[in-house]
């Protein structure tokens, strides 16, 4: 299928040009069609009506069929809003300072305060992001914006999230972690699964033990047909 794919990238080198060239197109169509009026190449096709259909009708049904599935994701739109790891809050446990002491009860003196003795350095505060970038996309037309976050949810334990996020949709759009700070290859990269909508803020659970400092930058990637849509490369915060 990399075929295809090469074909949507040299279709997409094209695209800031698509008015001249449609309006190109149009015109080619149309002396097209008018030479063969001129030529008579109708009749030949009024003449034998069944094998005309037997080419025309097939050739019909996978041009439909493959235009439909390439280019129907073109215009649907789908919306996820998911809550952030960040969000999670750990409430401070109660205390009971200032509390009025139990009826019949003396309240004991204040225990002087122990020497203060070295602590050893403690760890960061859980969740909390680690590496962060801003979405871009792979041409013109893969258009990509938002940003890319790596929550530490736990010790070892990452989440990737997506935040204002916006992609051109496609066919068969899966996120990947990547080495490729450019994002144009996924060898060596982790699938993360489908891409969950074409905007929003969602979020994709890392596989346990995964050590982040070998990627890079996260993608959203066209697996059918090997083509980078949106690219978001990584840097520690």
């Amino acid at each position: 299928m990399e075929f295809f794919g090469d074909i949507e990238r040299y279709a997409s080198d094209l695209y800031p040009y698509r008015w001249p060239i449609s309006i190109g197109l149009a015109v080619a169509a149309a002396a097209i069609v008018a030479f063969a009026v001129r030529r008579g190449w109708h009749r030949v096709i009024v003449r034998n009506p069944r094998r005309s259909a037997a080419i025309a009708l097939p050739l019909t049904a996978i041009l439909v069929v493959a235009g439909w599935y390439t280019l129907s994701p073109l215009w649907e739109r789908t919306f996820l809003d998911e809550p952030s790891p960040l969000e999670a809050t750990t409430m401070p446990p109660a205390t009971s300072e200032g509390a009025p002491a139990p009826e019949g009860t003396r309240s004991a003196s204040p225990a002087p305060p122990a020497a203060l003795a070295p602590t050893a350095e403690t760890e960061p505060a859980l969740p909390r992001q680690t590496h962060a970038g801003t979405f871009m996309g792979a041409d013109d037309f893969h258009f990509g914006r938002g940003t890319a976050q790596l929550i530490e949810t736990a010790p070892g334990a990452y989440t990737l999230r997506f935040e204002d996020f916006s992609v051109r949709n496609g066919p068969d759009l899966f996120v990947y972690l990547t080495p490729d700070p450019t994002g144009e290859s996924i060898d060596g990269g982790i699938n993360l699964g489908e891409l969950k909508a074409t905007d929003g803020a969602f979020n994709y659970e890392l596989p346990p033990g995964t050590d982040v400092s070998q990627f890079s930058s996260a993608i959203v990637w066209c697996k059918q047909f090997a083509v980078l849509f949106a690219v978001a490369e990584l840097a520690e915060v």
